[in-house]
């Protein structure tokens, strides 16, 4: 399906010059794109090249001058990219009902719309909104609750009393609610705390592929709204995420940890137990996170610090071994003059 120049600027809230009834029908790389197709720019590098592309037109930002192309100057390029991606790229959506393959327990409650394929398994009293898609394989437990238009993909399990808000997309492989890292030294043995509580998913999260999300010993591990996560996030027990918190891949957080809003952790960072990172904290790749971070800062490395020492830190690092040699003849230097001092009798 094709759409008119001015009707993907309105879309994207964005100032067109060229023709406006110039129609494309596709959104494509710079260099592959075709006479149908609206491509985008955001690195110089192509910016240079932007009359060598066969777009029909380019989204750019508002600093680019004219070209001989129909632009779409917007403020945030690769937002509005993101908004033409979907607007061609739309997943359509086929209702199945619920399918003969699946097992349903007692006292079901669902709403308009609904796809269950073959293989899911709901236990007793479980709650769906409408347009909900659950894939082969999900495994609902008793008394789990689910939002209007969320989608869960396969093999994900989603444990007793948790509950899924609205327009929340799980990937597959995920688990939620499985049971929280708590257990009481005995001796040389350990007791297993009981994990009594629930997770929470608030509207409007994504949750990569193969998370892992563990419910609260007492309460809830509180997920908030708009929250991103990547593949291979764990969540321990009692961790609160702030709204629009984005997790990479690899990051891990410790139980009864506070993480703010708008925070972004990035991969493989590890944040301790019973801390907070505050709102608008950025949290740089392979950070160690061992203390709590007020709002706003950037911080880097192991343990975590402000970026900025951290940038002058590792420069140090190649340089230990020699500053090391250093150190030893330093040492040795200052022996010799101490042994000297000790002959003059004190007098160097």
């Amino acid at each position: 399906m094709g759409y008119l120049l001015q009707e993907i600027a309105d879309l994207v809230e964005g100032d067109l010059t060229g023709d406006p009834d110039i129609s494309v029908n596709g959104i494509s790389p710079f260099d592959n794109a075709g006479p149908d197709d609206i491509t985008f720019v955001t690195s110089p590098k192509y910016l240079k090249r932007i009359d060598e592309t066969r777009a029909a037109a380019i989204i750019v930002s508002m600093a680019t001058k004219e070209a001989e192309k129909a632009l779409i100057r917007v403020a945030n390029p690769y937002l509005a990219f993101a908004k033409v991606s979907t607007l061609f790229n739309a997943r359509p959506r086929h209702v199945t009902g619920i399918s003969g393959a699946a097992c349903v327990g007692a006292d079901f409650q669902y709403g308009e719309d609904i796809s269950i394929d073959p293989g899911v398994v709901i236990e007793n009293n479980v709650t769906a909104g409408d347009r909900v898609t659950l894939m082969a394989g999900v495994v609902l437990g008793d008394n789990v609750t689910i939002g209007d238009d969320t989608l869960i993909y396969p093999n994900v399990t989603i444990l007793e009393r948790c509950r899924i808000g609205c327009r929340v997309i799980i990937h597959a492989g995920t688990v939620i609610g499985s049971d929280g890292f708590g257990f009481a030294p005995d001796g040389d043995r350990y007791f297993k705390i009981p994990q009594t509580g629930i997770v929470r998913i608030d509207d409007d999260v994504e949750i990569g592929a193969a998370n892992t999300i563990d419910r609260a010993t007492f309460g809830v591990t509180w997920i908030k709204r708009g929250v991103k996560t990547d593949n291979l996030v764990q969540i321990a027990h009692n961790v609160v995420v702030g709204e629009d918190t984005i997790m990479v891949a690899y990051a891990g957080i410790a139980g009864s940890t506070t993480i703010g809003s708008h925070v972004t952790l990035a991969g493989q960072v590890g944040v301790g137990g019973h801390i907070t990172i505050g709102d608008n904290v950025t949290v740089g790749g392979k950070a160690g996170v061992a203390k709590s971070v007020p709002p706003g800062q950037v911080v880097s490395g192991y343990p975590a610090m402000r970026h900025s020492l951290w940038l002058r830190s590792s420069m140090i690092i190649p340089r230990l071994p020699e500053m090391e040699k250093k150190i030893k003849m330093l040492e040795k230097r200052i022996a010799g003059l101490e042994k000297e001092r000790e002959r003059d009798g004190g007098d160097i």
